[in-house]
């Protein structure tokens, strides 16, 4: 195979496997909450999240079922002082939940994170 074509599949490689679009726009910071989000999603669905919780995390990451079916949304940056719901949260970032969940009546809707000496750990969940 020519130089260019192994270019082009390298390409069509990083576009197809997501990672690539998202950073193009969220940026690295905001690929990273996706991809910790997509993790914890499927941690939570089989009951691991524990080991992406925060050392200080109070809340409860509810019932495996409720995570089922859910996806990553889209991140943003956390700002305590525009924040109307959780202005005292110690977080950097918080990302929407989307699709829906097997338990419908009651699902995690919004994931807070904040940096952790391993990347990004769960400050909070909103349901």
């Amino acid at each position: 195979m020519p130089i260019g074509g192994v270019i082009v599949a390298v390409i069509a490689l990083a576009i197809l496997s997501g990672r690539w679009i998202n950073t193009a726009i969220w940026g690295a910071d905001g690929a990273r909450v996706i991809d910790t989000t997509r993790q914890l999603i499927r941690a939570a669905s089989s009951g691991d999240q524990d080991a992406l919780a925060c050392d200080d995390f109070a809340a409860d990451f509810g019932d495996a079922q409720a995570w089922n079916g859910l996806r990553a949304g889209e991140p943003e940056k956390f700002d305590a002082d525009t924040s109307f719901d959780r202005p005292s949260l110690d977080a950097s970032w918080g990302i929407n939940l989307e699709g829906g969940s097997e338990t419908s009546d009651v699902s995690p809707i919004f994931v807070y994170f904040r940096g952790s000496a391993d990347g990004l750990c769960v400050a909070d969940v909103r349901w």
